[in-house]
């Protein structure tokens, strides 16, 4: 099997020894967190992302390889290989290629072609192709006239029917319409039912460019039609597309002609014209769920890596009506301390009860941040929660956190292992204050399409989204780092090269045996080997370990390096972390990068990771970046009126605009166009999930609950 190198140097524009490197350590079964951080002199520092692309573009182009081997053997065991078809399909970049290509000698299902074909017309669709100008088409059906071919007309039907499937099987032909489709087909949509009102509504005269469609309308044009409402074709100039045909296929204007300028036609309204459709549809439907995949990966991403906030004790709401809010109390390691349940809503007639439990909850266990759910119930909660902190004379403050996927973690059987004490509901309120705590440690329980962060997320395809997701989160939890004798099963199973199984007998090992003391007595865990020990090492940290390399993200397989390099400078591993480890910095000048790598047997980027690892051991690259926006009190949005300033958080990004959290429980949308003064192509190219913006407000319908936001300062605000 090729290892395609060079291909994927030029098309990524890398090196292509670079590349042949990076493929080389992905067929050996190197991860892709692994690679990205302790193979840099290999891969020249590229980074996870450009990792994963490459490695996706190399499953394609194998899987590639395989088609046309498959095609090559399904055409040569028919006996039609010849060295054109050959050299085709050795030509062929994409699948639809390869496809084209075998189209003519693919087994197919009984057609008018095949059936004509039975009747032994084949030789009369090849006369008329020849086009002969003293040929007359009636007088040489006469001869093909049997028991089932009754009249000439017949016969000649028949012949049209093996040359217009003749011609819609042909490469080149369809090569020649594919390009004008690409470049020209209008995606058109009615109404499906009349006098229908729908979210759709606004698709029920619609048309619009293929090639210019937003992924975002492409994917409701889609719902829409699955969902009944929509009726939608691709258009294209029909007389231009057949003049492309016939230009190709009629030869003169004699009556053989004729017959082969009718098979052209028919090939194209009856074949080729919905099998283009229908590839244009599908690589529309591919492109815009590529895009969608693509900025719910990076919405992901920000909600995974939010700043957590460590040392806190926090109290979590999981907000509800007849059952009641669910309270839990976490300590700053998120063990639960307390748990209630209570009654904040006016209607039960029990807010009093509510609020003397709730405070004697915080005051009793020191309670700092309280973290609210933003589902049913959830303004009602706020607003209690905001008039529970206003009467107490406390520093506490609380944020609204997403609860989507909490009830999916609350009823699974892992939150069932995890507190077999309490119900469901409150593993919930549990999960809630846990995300305020620590985003990354909680959401990683949870399946990645459920925290709710993308768009239309449920029309992907599972297996690609996951596959995407599944990578964002793995890349998340190996960036930041695990403690080893503190992270859960699942947070464990995300590491590079830790199973599922693998991260259960770890926890179970640490159970039986105790704390681990050593990176090394990894390898007494079951099932957990050389290879994985190599694979996820280097993520997994040991605080108070007795050498305190293990508590760094500085490989094993470099503290030979590490121990050199610190002795070089006068020190010893007690000194990493502390001031003294300044020296390292200036040896490293004085010397070189180059110099020092090559007297320590390490590469220039190994040795500058290793240098930043002593200096700042297990630093957490949350903590660099803005704290969450927490509140004490709330608003309403009969408070909001156009021109107010506010502050919020970005929750989610859209190919449309954002949703911001401005503190009245309704997320307010910010239009696209509202995002920057300078032209942008996506809301992604200026905010991230989790950013801490200012905002003014546009417009209010309390009827739709819509708030209508802009990040443009309006004029009168910049005149004070």
């Amino acid at each position: 099997m090729q290892n395609h190198a060079s291909t994927l140097a030029a098309e990524f524009k890398l090196d292509a020894a670079r590349v042949a490197a990076t493929v080389a350590l992905i067929d050996e079964g190197n991860t892709i967190p692994f690679i990205a951080r302790y193979r840099k002199e290999a891969t020249g520092s590229m980074d996870d992302q450009t990792l994963r692309a490459l490695d996706e573009r190399l499953s394609y182009l194998r899987k590639l390889d395989d088609q046309k081997e498959t095609v090559h053997n399904s055409i040569t065991e028919q006996g039609a290989m010849t060295p054109e078809i050959a050299a085709a399909l050795e030509k062929a970049k994409t699948l639809a290629e390869v496809e084209d290509i075998y189209r003519p000698y693919k087994p197919k299902r009984k057609t008018r072609a095949s059936i004509a074909r039975a009747r032994g017309l084949e030789p009369l669709a090849a006369r008329l192709l020849e086009q002969r100008p003293e040929d007359e088409p009636a007088l040489l059906a006469r001869q093909y006239i049997t028991e089932e071919v009754p009249d000439t007309e017949a016969a000649l039907a028949g012949a049209r029917d093996i040359l217009a499937e003749g011609f819609s099987d042909s490469a080149n032909l369809r090569a020649t319409l594919r390009s004008l489709y690409n470049a020209t087909a209008l995606v058109e949509s009615k109404a499906a039912k009349k006098d229908t009102d729908s979210v759709y509504s606004g698709y029920y005269d619609y048309s619009e460019p293929a090639a210019k469609m937003a992924g975002h309308r492409i994917l409701a044009v889609d719902r829409g039609e699955r969902e009944g409402f929509l009726k939608v074709s691709v258009t294209v100039d029909a007389a231009r597309a057949v003049r492309l045909l016939t230009e190709r296929t009629v030869k003169n204007d004699s009556p053989s002609a004729e017959q082969v300028r009718a098979a052209a036609e028919d090939a194209y309204v009856r074949l080729i014209h919905p099998s283009l459709e229908r590839e244009v549809r599908a690589g529309l439907t591919e492109r815009a769920c590529e895009g969608a995949i693509s900025v719910f990966s990076k919405n992901l991403r920000q909600l995974l890596l939010q700043p957590p906030i460590k040392g806190k004790v926090a109290l979590g709401l999981d907000p509800g009506y007849r059952m009641g809010c669910k309270t839990a109390v976490v300590d700053a390691t998120g063990k639960v301390l307390d748990t209630a349940v209570i009654y904040p809503i006016p209607e039960f007639k029990r807010v009093e009860e509510a609020k003397r439990t709730l405070k004697a909850l915080i005051k009793k266990h020191g309670v700092e941040i309280i973290a609210i759910g933003n589902g049913t119930a959830g303004k009602e909660t706020e607003i209690f929660a905001a008039n529970v902190i206003a009467e107490l004379d406390l520093p506490v403050s609380y944020m609204v956190v997403s609860e989507a996927g909490a009830s999916v973690y609350s009823a699974s059987k892992l939150a069932a292992e995890e507190f077999p004490e309490y119900d469901v509901n409150l593993r919930s309120a549990v999960s809630i204050a846990r995300r305020l705590q620590d985003p990354l440690a909680e959401l990683v329980k949870i399946d990645p399409k459920a925290v709710g962060v993308g768009q239309y997320q449920h029309d992907m395809p599972p297996a690609q989204l996951s596959a995407a997701l599944d990578g964002v989160v793995e890349s998340c939890v190996n960036t930041v780092g695990v403690d080893l004798n503190t992270a859960s099963a699942p947070l464990l199973a995300r590491v590079a090269g830790v199973t599922a199984a693998t991260a259960k007998n770890i926890v179970k090992y640490r159970e039986d045996a105790g704390a681990f003391k050593t990176r090394r007595e990894l390898l007494k865990v079951p099932k957990l080997g050389p290879k994985a020990f190599e694979q996820c090492a280097g993520f997994l940290r040991v605080p108070g370990a007795k050498n305190p390399l293990d508590a760094t993200a500085v490989h094993p397989e470099s503290y030979g390096a590490a121990e050199k390099l610190l002795a070089l400078c006068g020190l010893s591993p007690a000194d990493i972390g502390t001031p003294a480890a300044r020296e390292l910095e200036q040896q490293a000048k004085r010397l070189g990068h180059g110099k020092l790598a090559a007297e320590l047997g390490v590469g220039v980027p190994t040795l500058e990771d290793m240098i930043e690892e002593l200096l700042r051991p297990g630093r957490d690259m949350r903590d660099s970046l803005p704290k969450p926006l927490l509140r004490t009190d709330v608003l309403d949005m009969k408070d909001l009126t156009p021109g107010m300033q506010l502050t919020g958080t970005v929750r989610n990004v859209i190919d449309f605009g954002a949703f911001v959290d401005i503190g009245v429980h309704q997320d307010g949308l910010v239009h696209i166009s509202q995002i920057s003064s300078r032209f942008i192509r996506h809301p992604s190219e200026v905010l991230k999930v989790g950013d801490v913006v200012t905002v003014w407000v546009l417009s209010v319908d309390l009827q739709k609950k819509r708030i209508a936001l802009t990040m443009k300062q309006p004029k009168t605000e910049q005149a004070h």
